[in-house]
């Protein structure tokens, strides 16, 4: 029997979030046969449904793993060995050679067969024990249910050389240096996390390693990485690799996505090689993604349910991956109808069919021509069905044909706007696995400098240098040409992918939310049928994403000369001349564009308000649209109908109302945004998650839909997918409301933003009205202060005639207590028992919509000034 050079130390009893009764030492012998001592974390209970088997790598131990086992479901034993010489297990003595990844997929084995483990068994892992849990897997796969993985690499990308931070470990005197004699790589692991880990956390995943003897496996696992096929560990890595194709069991990936080591590149490769595996990626987190984002703990619990639940289980790889759609009566054959038939049954028709910007024009023949061109020289220059291609292109006819032709082709296009900030806009597209970027003008640099993977195509011509530079592939009307030649692709079908398109980020991450085909055809459908919109319907989209939907409705379009960071920008004049240009009888616009539009009215020329005269339809969304701005529009648009349809980018329109159907409703607690739309159902799930989902009126609950334009599935985001599916079958919008005696439903505001009370919870947007109907006060927003379920309500107000500045989420409000007579007046109206009413410069708003108040930052903020900070 071998043993370790020294007795190992005790797990320390004070380790936060750790229960020692987890704790054991066992004795078995390893891959070898050798006598060895391993620590581990073992939740001892009988499982029922399997074992969770959780191999941390490197230089953590297995606590990494404790949120895991206090998580558990019933009936799911949880193991949680430290690996030899890592942790609390036995160290190796000075004489024995490092042990290979071959040797540590073995030495697993060895102990699992010494527990009795025998599955079913679902492997979790994470950094290097991602792979020594995978190899573990491949060799156990009689035993094996599924497989968890946390940011790690199974190998290198072609053309990727590896993390840098490991490469720099490899470097002669580094790894020495840094992974033993001092604890410099133990200590960065954990630095790594933003924001910073507490101290109690670093100092416990540092505790087995005080000394250099301690410390001896940290370097041979990093020595043990390959990198050259000379490496002893290299053949079987990359075996392990290959073989990943064979497990055909469900699969769940949890990644942090700011990891400096394991970066994007590791991630599209695991999902190459575990095309079932669904995703979920955990905006903020880094490396150690169970740290920065404890909620994984939540989701491998939720997974662990899931394969225990008939109809609930993840896919494998020959499943679906989304639930199928319920059909309606209204439902569109998507076999008889593509979002290019339009334009190939105007082929011939030299009339305008999008202006942007009244400069930018081009007609349906012309459009028609281009995006068949289009089509064909994308598929001959490599872009294939199901390929994802990111748009950085300004909004004009490049864009729509751009669209339209990659429709054509069979390509899934990601659809991202300025309104996401660069940041947002960064994060997106690095996340949504692009094969192709099109780009034009400044977005070609902004490709490169955001790291953006795959062909790059300029929009325009660009000099060679330029070309060289930025290591552009192809241009436009190189494409075209080259499609002139090639024959059309094969049209994709109606299950197909279309697109990602990204929700507004307003309140959290911006999430991918991806549209199939047949979803894009019900929405033409139910927009076209909601509205009477026939070919005399020529359409101004204030809101450039909805040029898109002209040429589907066959519906000639305009854009008006304004910036999509900028809706509040939009004037009057430039209205009326976006109308002038198609001479439109429909506009949409949000609502910020239209407070604008009001302001600007007085500098309408005759013309610019003739032109006006003749919209016969207004929509507006993307945020409340106060009575008051509806009613002042009334002299901007005479003729037209007020509508402020209510929906979401998940599904868009769930319900719609008029001006007049609002004055006929009244005064309510919350915004009424109308009857459901003709094909969709609409329902209420109780807040405290409680009882069926009701559709009468009744006491206020989470707002679920359902038809056939709604969403199946948001992209990477297993979790949040899972969560807002729940009833099966429903969207859950993440918006709180009722509906009232009429069947009317009025949006009361959002879930997260709900004040729980000890006397029960108080939604916002009820009292944020009432407050704002004050002479006093411009805006207002109605917040919880304090810990959840003994909430206070603190509302923060904007006195009329502030200064209005640029949305922006971020930045202090200026926030201060407000006068006594304030206090008693917001107080009297306000509906419920205010706390405390506070001032301040502005309200954080999103860039998009410019109208969606931040009422978390602003809930943020206000527990500071009160508190005293």
């Amino acid at each position: 029997m071998s043993t370790a050079v020294q007795p190992e130390p005790t797990v320390p009893t004070d380790l936060p979030g750790l229960d020692l009764a987890w704790s054991r030492v066992v004795t078995a012998a390893d891959s070898e046969g050798v006598e060895r001592t391993w620590h581990l974390l073992d939740n001892g209970a009988e499982p029922v449904h399997g074992t969770v088997l959780c191999v941390h790598g490197n230089p953590t131990w297995s606590y990494l793993w404790r949120h895991v086992l206090a998580h558990a479901p019933d009936g799911w034993r949880v193991v949680a060995p430290d690996q030899l010489g890592m942790g609390y297990s036995e160290r190796l003595r000075d004489d024995e050679p490092a042990r290979t990844v071959a040797q540590r997929v073995a030495d697993l084995g060895a102990l699992t067969d010494a527990l009795g483990i025998d599955g079913p068994v679902v492997t979790v892992g994470h950094d290097w024990g991602g792979m020594i849990s995978l190899g573990w897997a491949l060799e156990h796969q009689d035993q094996l249910r599924a497989v968890v993985v946390g940011n790690t690499a199974v190998a290198q990308p072609q053309g990727d050389f590896g993390p840098p931070l490991i490469r720099l470990a490899h470097l002669p005197g580094v790894r020495p240096l840094g992974c033993e004699l001092t604890p410099i790589f133990v200590r960065a692991t954990t630095a790594l996390s933003r924001p910073a880990l507490p101290r109690e956390v670093r100092d416990a995943f540092a505790a087995p390693y005080a000394d250099r003897r301690r410390r001896r496996s940290v370097g041979d696992f990093v020595a043990d990485i390959p990198f050259s096929p000379g490496h002893p560990s290299h053949d079987v890595v990359y075996s392990y690799a290959e073989r990943l194709q064979q497990l055909e069991v469900p699969a769940l990936l949890l990644w942090g996505p700011r990891d400096p080591v394991f970066g994007e590149v590791y991630l599209r490769d695991l999902q190459e090689r575990l095309p079932q595996a669904q995703v979920h990626r955990f905006e903020g987190a880094s490396h150690l993604v169970t740290e920065d984002a404890p909620e994984s703990a939540e989701a491998v619990a939720a997974w662990l349910r899931d394969l225990d639940t008939p109809g609930a289980e993840p896919p494998t790889r020959s499943s679906t991956r989304g639930p199928k759609h319920r059909a309606t009566e209204h439902a569109v054959d998507p076999g008889a109808w593509t979002p290019w038939a339009e334009l190939e049954a105007r082929a011939d028709d030299p009339s305008p069919v999008l202006t942007v910007a009244g400069h930018d024009s081009v007609s349906w023949g012309a459009l028609a021509r281009r995006v068949a061109e289009l089509a064909a020289g994308f598929a001959a220059a490599g872009v294939r069905r199901g390929d994802r291609v990111g748009l950085l292109v300004e909004p004009s006819s490049d864009l729509v044909s751009v669209v339209y032709a990659l429709w054509r082709a069979g390509a899934v296009v990601v659809v991202v706007d300025k309104g996401l900030g660069l940041a947002g806009m960064r994060r997106a597209l690095r996340g949504s696995r692009l094969q192709h970027v099109v780009a034009g003008g400044p977005g070609l640099a902004a490709a490169r400098a955001m790291g953006l993977p795959g062909t790059l195509v300029s929009v325009r011509p660009v000099s060679p240098l330029t070309r060289r530079a930025l290591r552009v592939a192809h241009d436009l009307d190189g494409l075209a040409a080259l499609g002139r030649r090639s024959p059309a692709p094969a049209a994709p079908g109606p299950e197909d992918d279309c697109a990602v398109l990204f929700t507004s980020g307003a309140t959290g991450p911006a999430k991918g939310v991806v549209y199939r085909h047949r979803h894009f055809a019900a929405q033409v459908a139910l927009v076209r049928r909601t509205y009477d919109l026939g070919p005399d319907d020529r359409f101004v989209a204030a809101f450039a994403p909805f040029a898109l939907l002209g040429p589907a409705l066959g519906l000639a379009s305009a854009v008006p000369d304004v910036d999509v960071t900028a809706p509040d920008r939009l004037t009057a004049p430039l209205l009326a001349d976006a109308v002038a240009s198609v001479d439109a009888r429909v506009v949409f616009a949000s609502p910020a564009a239209l407070r604008r539009v009001v302001a600007t009215r007085d500098e309408l020329t005759d013309a610019q308000r003739a032109s006006l005269g003749s919209v016969r339809l207004l929509m507006s969304a993307g945020a409340p649209v106060p009575v008051a701005l509806l009613r002042a529009l009334r002299d901007v648009l005479p003729a037209a109908s007020l509508h402020t349809p209510y929906g979401m980018t998940e599904a868009l329109p769930v319900t719609d109302v008029s001006l007049e159907q609002i004055e006929a409703a009244g005064e309510g607690d919350g915004v009424c945004v109308g009857r459901p739309v003709d094909g969709v159902e609409v329902a209420l799930a109780p807040l405290d998650g409680s009882g069926e989902p009701a559709t009468g009126p009744g006491t206020t609950g989470e707002i679920l839909v359902r038809g056939d334009h709604v969403r199946d599935r948001y992209d990477a985001r297993w979790l949040t997918q899972r969560a807002a599916s729940r009833p099966e079958g429903w969207h859950r919008t993440g918006d709180v409301g009722h509906l009232d005696d009429a069947g009317r439903l009025w949006v009361e505001g959002r879930r997260g933003h709900v004040v729980t009370t000890a006397d029960g919870v108080v939604t916002p947007v009820g009292v944020e009205q009432r407050v704002e109907s004050l002479d006093e006060v411009g805006s207002a927003a109605a917040v919880g202060v304090g810990p959840a379920g003994t909430q206070v309500l603190a509302v923060v107000v904007v006195l009329a005639g502030a200064t209005a500045t640029k949305p922006s989420p971020r930045g202090p409000l200026g926030l201060r207590v407000a006068g006594p007579d304030l206090t008693s007046a917001v107080r009297r109206v306000a509906g419920a028992s205010v706390a405390a009413v506070l001032t301040a410069d502005r309200l954080p708003l999103d860039v998009r919509h410019a109208s969606k108040v931040d009422r978390t930052e602003v809930a943020r903020q206000a527990s500071a000034l009160l508190d005293g900070r």
